[in-house]
């Protein structure tokens, strides 16, 4: 299996492929965002080049990039894990409605800083004044072709590939404690969930061909080696084919747009447990990839 790859072997930055622990710069594309751009002229030529990679000197020694610097758009996913959603309806002692897309409701969509992302290995900043900085592993979904009013049963035809994200939230930011309680300008999700650094993604791209099923991926993510998410993307309550269709009739999507699919169980809020200075977060979800990042 290959995958694509951003990273710096001593030369700056360039794309790539990656097959195990071998690293091949590309002959063609400087950018991943090139390549996402042109992807189903693209995919091919990649397919091709893969066949052919034994053929080259591999590089070894590497520093991974984030492998889409420069996301289009980033749309991130609101209450769309079953265990996420029943976590939360414990700890704020409400019941939150667990079967939304059953009673025909589409799928909740913010958007997120584009200038957000940093990659593997990032020293992410608490933002000043941020007692409340809480994690969400998310599977990310790398749009590849423009597409507007997309059926769910052509939805991942448009998918370019898919990598491992985190939606890093300052809970103590999410309401304007100056507005009433039930003011519809209480929430505040630009402070909430855009600030530099809140965007961590890598560690490279899987092509979608190469995933047969999406909705069969264990997720997990660890706080300085303790368990904190364990869960598994079948229990998405929209599919990520469901949310390339329900995004894709609100917006017309683009090829470099990043779709976060929604958080599972084990956040911090749920148990007023959260970030601190010296942290270290690692993320994994299957056939997609595994990275670390530190908080100050």
């Amino acid at each position: 299996m290959f995958q694509i790859v951003s990273f710096d072997a001593g030369n700056g930055p360039v794309v790539g492929l990656r097959e195990g622990d071998n690293y091949y710069p590309s002959e063609t594309f400087s950018s991943v965002r090139e390549m996402v751009d042109q992807w189903p002229l693209v995919i091919e030529k990649l397919n091709t080049a893969a066949a052919r990679i034994a053929d080259r000197e591999p590089l070894t020694d590497v520093t991974l990039l984030a492998p889409l610097a420069d996301p289009r758009n980033i749309y991130i996913t609101g209450a769309n894990y079953t265990d996420h959603i029943e976590e939360m309806s414990r700890a704020l002692g409400v019941q939150l409605v667990e079967d939304a897309r059953n009673k025909g409701f589409p799928p909740w969509f913010v958007p997120k800083s584009a200038s957000s992302v940093v990659g593997p290995d990032a020293v992410v900043k608490i933002p000043d004044g941020v007692k409340a900085l809480d994690w969400e592993l998310e599977l990310a979904v790398i749009i590849g072709r423009e597409g507007k009013n997309i059926s769910a049963d052509h939805a991942l035809d448009y998918v370019a590939g898919y990598t491992v994200a985190n939606d890093l939230s300052a809970r103590d930011r999410m309401a304007r404690d100056y507005e009433a309680a039930d003011s519809a300008l209480r929430l505040d999700w630009l402070r909430h969930k855009s600030f530099d650094g809140s965007c961590p993604l890598g560690p490279a791209i899987t092509p979608a061909t190469q995933v047969p099923d999406v909705q069969n991926l264990a997720i997990k993510l660890w706080v300085n080696d303790e368990l904190m998410q364990d869960s598994h993307t079948s229990r998405m309550i929209y599919s990520v084919a469901d949310l390339v269709a329900g995004l894709s009739e609100q917006i017309t999507i683009h090829p470099g747009d990043v779709i976060l699919t929604g958080t599972p169980a084990g956040v911090g809020s749920a148990q007023q447990r959260f970030l601190q200075s010296g942290d270290r977060v690692r993320q994994q979800i299957d056939q997609i990839g595994e990275f670390e990042f530190t908080v100050v």
